[in-house]
């Protein structure tokens, strides 16, 4: 059980994964999903009514409470994360000009998420 004054941080830094999750949807050097499942747990130790608000929101909610429950992510869904995120990397790594630190830490990114998303189980 959390500490009852716990409560107003684990509050806080959900809001903070609920704005970096949103960020992530718009910028493809961001992920989305693992930052709301953040949300989500953080949510469910400080407030069920925003816990609740993430698992009911149409694109996120089934993701999120197909991970909350079995800790797996659908094939399909791991498919389309892996390809949009090395979409916009490419494209991130090809049109962007910044020096070759940035775009190696990129290319870290990208391969640790691919790596992690591709390692779930799936149902």
């Amino acid at each position: 059980m959390i500490d009852k004054s716990l409560r107003p941080l684990l509050f806080i830094l959900g809001w903070i994964s609920v704005i970096l999750g949103f960020i992530g949807a718009l910028l493809p050097i961001m992920p989305t999903t693992p930052f709301l499942i953040l949300a989500a747990y953080l949510f469910s130790k400080s407030s069920p009514k925003f816990h609740a608000w993430l698992l009911n929101l149409p694109k996120f909610g089934p993701i999120i409470q197909e991970w909350e429950s079995q800790k797996t992510i659908k094939k399909d869904v791991k498919i389309t994360a892996i390809a949009l995120l090395s979409v916009s990397m490419m494209g991130t790594l090809i049109f962007v000009n910044v020096s070759w630190k940035i775009k190696s830490i990129l290319v870290f990114i990208w391969i640790s998420v691919s790596v992690f998303i591709a390692t779930r189980k799936s149902q």
